[in-house]
């Protein structure tokens, strides 16, 4: 039968001990917030606004910004044969009208903010072809948009735009057309003037973040932007400690939005580099952070799991932004701020949710799977979370990305399969989990865990506690889940509620009960074994899913414990334990 984990007897090498809190998670924007943006677009629209753009072109850039993102050589090859192919939606440039009414708000983002000119570097690498491709959708693109247009002149969209022309400018500057090339560099100038005062009335975010950081490269490579430049880096200097968490966290807790900061720093740095200069140092300090705390996320096959909202990081990516940073061996264990906790002993990594969700108006598609847990052994993983959408470069089916948001969808108990956290009608997420208390500790015994959070108190008047230990070895992972009254002022709902606690198989893991039903053999690819066992409730093995970093649909198991609560309290006890070495 499961033992259940208790702490290290011995004095523990290292113990934490963190309460965190989601005070007013629930609320989006302000009313204020929501009013300063919309007389802000309709000011940019009015005259003055125009006037105020006015100015001198450049007559050149000072240096070029190192992209060091690369770009997609298939989509390359598609925009080369005339379709641009983005988030699933196809434009024939033939005919093009980027401001179309049917073109969706993804693709538009990618294709105002110019990411197409990375995937046709990426598939054509002479400079001399690639120009032939990029010049004349530049010039419809400057046609069509020389006003203020509120899409395509949104603020963290033009950032991005500045990023990509000053980053890729040899494939739309090299025109002998001293028209067609006046266009283009007063275009540079006119957003970053627009962008003087629109990047610093956007809500702090990462969309802050991109306007500056184009605001700032535009400064560096723009002759005569040392005050812009100057203005720009304060804004960022500010803004960054706001959005990385003293360990490296994101503020969204959703990896994706690590990674495009981390990236968005390393191109902004770019045009630091390209006039040999160093980097600001608060980009050096935030990539310090983030990448550590990226790689600590990541499981033995090098993958980040979906959280948060985000959908699995390839581990390409993980790898390509550890060998850009000077802190890219480094591995951070998380937790006190963050949330997220890693336990990892011989071959075995387990990472844990305990964290409440973020903010609602910074995660507006958080997910609801507080106290869910990852493991691998080692390149193969064996519980996952299902998957989520953001980061993927096409979108899932809408009743698929809803689905994978919800609790079921992840490694952790549900009531009544309800969310731990609400999740609302317009994919915000509402009232649930507000507090997470978590306790870990480190010694010769093992690794050991507890967490419990609040997201069903209000509802049904219980605490889910989660208390994980890890052997020394990596071998044997030991679990409890309990349901215990609320503390005192919480509502008390009384009589039984059934509960689900699920345990959703990584790919190509083969799942077959044990022959008195309260466990499972789990069989790995690459024919190693674990076997679950479970006491207090019911094992079932139920099938599922995993959405991999490609979007890519894979068919898999879920090993379900089924229990009802009695006197308003239920334990389970469960164990991993891996079958030879």
């Amino acid at each position: 039968m499961a033992r259940s984990p208790e702490p290290p007897a011995d004095n523990p090498e290292t113990e934490s001990r963190q309460t965190l809190r989601r005070l007013g998670g629930d609320k989006g924007l302000s009313l204020t917030e929501r009013l300063s943006t919309n007389v802000a677009a309709r000011l940019y629209a009015t005259p003055l606004h125009a006037m105020r753009l006015r100015g001198r072109y450049p007559l050149k850039l000072l240096g070029v910004a190192a992209d060091p993102v690369p770009g997609d050589p298939a989509i390359g090859e598609r925009i080369a044969a005339g379709r641009l192919i983005h988030a699933g939606h196809t434009a024939f440039v033939r005919d093009l009208d980027f401001a179309a009414a049917h073109h969706p708000a993804r693709w538009r983002e990618w294709a105002d903010g110019w990411c197409w000119l990375r995937d046709l570097a990426a598939h054509v690498p002479d400079v001399r072809a690639a120009t032939a491709l990029a010049e004349p959708l530049a010039a419809r693109w400057l046609g069509r948009f020389a006003a203020f247009e509120p899409v395509a002149w949104r603020a963290d969209i033009t950032g991005q735009r500045l990023l990509m022309a000053l980053s890729h400018a040899p494939l739309i500057l090299s025109s002998p057309d001293q028209v067609y090339r006046s266009l283009v560099l007063s275009g540079i100038a006119t957003w970053a003037r627009h962008l003087d005062r629109a990047a610093f009335r956007l809500p702090e975010g990462l969309g802050r973040a991109l306007a500056l950081a184009g605001l700032w490269a535009a400064g560096l490579l723009l002759p005569g932007g040392e005050t812009r430049a100057a203005r720009a880096l304060a804004g960022l200097e500010s803004l960054l400690p706001e959005l990385v968490l003293p360990d490296g966290g994101i503020y969204s807790r959703a990896p994706i939005d690590a990674l495009h900061l981390a990236e968005l720093l390393l191109h902004a740095g770019g045009a630091a580099e390209a006039l040999e200069k160093r980097p600001p140092l608060a980009f050096a300090e935030a990539l310090g952070r983030l990448v550590p705390a990226l790689r600590g996320m990541a499981l033995g096959d090098g993958i980040v799991g979906a959280w948060a909202g985000s959908a699995a990081l390839p581990a390409a990516a993980l790898a390509r932004l550890s060998s850009q940073v000077a802190s890219g061996t480094a591995l951070s264990k998380g937790g006190g701020h963050s949330g997220y906790h890693r336990l990892g002993a011989g071959k075995t990594i387990v990472l844990v949710d305990a964290g409440p969700p973020a903010l609602a108006r910074m995660a507006p598609e958080g997910h609801a799977g507080t106290l869910a847990f990852e493991m691998s052994d080692g390149p193969q993983r064996l519980i996952v979370n299902c998957g989520g959408q953001r980061g993927l470069a096409a979108p899932l089916p809408a009743a698929l990305a809803d689905g994978l948001r919800t609790t079921a969808a992840h490694s952790t108990l549900t009531i009544e399969n309800t969310n731990s956290t609400r999740i609302r009608d317009d994919g915000s997420l509402g009232l649930g989990v507000e507090t997470v208390d978590v306790e870990s500790r480190a010694s010769s015994e093992g690794f050991w865990l507890e967490a419990s959070h609040d997201g069903y108190a209000r509802r049904f008047g219980l605490t889910v506690r989660r208390r994980l230990w890890l052997s020394p070895d990596g071998l044997d992972l030991r679990g409890e889940d309990a349901l215990e009254p609320a503390p005192v002022g919480a509502l008390k709902r009384r009589g039984p509620r059934p509960f689900d606690i699920r345990f959703h198989l990584g790919p190509d893991v083969a799942a077959t009960p044990t022959v008195d039903g309260s466990g499972a053999l789990l069989k790995l690819p690459g024919g190693r074994l674990w076997q679950m066992k479970a006491r207090g409730g019911a094992l079932a093995i139920e099938p599922s899913l995993w959405v991999d970093p490609a979007g890519q649909l894979h068919k898999t198991s879920q090993l379900v414990i089924s229990g009802t609560t009695d006197k308003g309290a239920a334990t389970i006890g469960w164990s991993l334990k891996r079958a030879g070495r």
